[in-house]
C-alpha cells in the first residue's frame, strides 16, 4: 500500500495510471504528463500563490510561508500536531503570516488522500487535511485505505460519489502530482515537510521554538 511514486519528467502519467489500478477501474488514455518548468527557480515564482494552492490566513500577510507536506509522512503530522496550532494562534491568525499548504505525495496512499481533500470547498480543505494527519495512523495501516479515506471525507461533508468521482478525475490527480514535480524540479525539494518563509528554506519538523525564532528574523527583515 504504501508504494513509492516515481515522479519525475515524462513518468508522472505512470502513477495516474497507478491510481486507476488501485481502485481497479481502468484508467483513461488520455493522462497528460506535466512538464518541467524551463526557467530557473526563483523566490517571486516560489512565493506566488498559484490558482491551485490553498491559503490558511490574509493572502496579504508580511510573511509567506510554504509547506510542502506529504499526507502520509509522520514528522508532518507532528508539525501540524505540534507546532501549528501555536503558529496560527501568533502568526496567522493575527495576519502576521499566511500559509500555502502544497502536496509533495511520498506514495500512493498520499496521492489518494491528497485527491480527496481536493474533492470538497475550499472551506473544507485545511479541517480535512488537519484530520487526515491527527488520523494518519489509522487510515495508512487500514486494509482498504480507500475506505478508511472515505469515511474521514464523509465526516467532512463530502459525498461517497464525489470522493470516487475525484479520484478518477485526471485533473485533480495530475494537480497533486504536478506540485511534487514542480517543487522537485524548480525547488530541489526532496523531503518532507520542507517549509519556506519568505522564501528561506526550513527543512523538517524542528520544534516550535526554532520555527518561531525563523518567524521572528522574517519579520525583523520585512520591516
Amino acid at each position: 500500500m504504501r508504494n513509492i511514486l516515481i515522479v519525475g519528467g515524462g513518468v508522472v502519467a505512470v502513477a495516474a495510471i497507478a491510481l486507476g489500478v488501485y481502485f481497479g477501474t481502468r484508467p483513461s488514455s488520455s493522462v497528460p504528463a506535466p512538464q518541467a518548468v524551463a526557467q530557473a527557480a526563483d523566490k517571486t515564482t516560489l512565493l506566488q500563490i498559484q490558482p491551485t494552492d490553498h491559503v490558511l490566513g490574509d493572502p496579504n500577510a508580511p510573511i509567506t510561508l510554504i509547506e510542502y507536506a506529504s499526507l502520509t509522512c509522520p514528522h508532518c503530522a507532528h508539525f501540524h500536531e505540534a507546532t501549528l496550532p501555536r503558529l496560527r494562534e501568533k502568526w496567522i491568525d493575527p495576519g502576521k503570516a499566511q500559509l500555502i499548504f502544497r502536496d509533495f505525495p511520498l506514495d500512493k496512499a498520499a496521492l489518494v488522500a491528497a485527491t480527496m481533500a481536493r474533492c470538497g470547498e475550499p472551506s473544507t480543505y485545511f479541517p480535512l487535511i488537519g484530520d487526515l494527519f491527527a488520523r494518519q495512523q489509522e487510515w495508512t495501516k487500514a486494509d482498504d485505505v480507500p475506505a478508511a479515506l472515505t469515511r474521514i471525507g464523509v465526516a467532512h461533508g463530502l459525498r461517497e460519489d464525489a470522493i470516487r468521482g475525484c479520484w478518477t478525475d485526471d485533473r485533480l490527480t495530475n494537480e497533486v502530482l504536478q506540485s511534487r514535480l514542480t517543487a522537485e524540479q524548480e525547488y530541489d525539494v526532496d523531503s518532507t515537510p520542507t517549509l519556506f518563509i519568505n522564501g528561506a528554506r526550513v527543512e523538517g519538523d524542528n520544534g516550535w521554538e526554532a520555527f518561531d525564532r525563523a518567524l521572528q528574523d522574517a519579520a525583523a527583515n520585512t520591516r
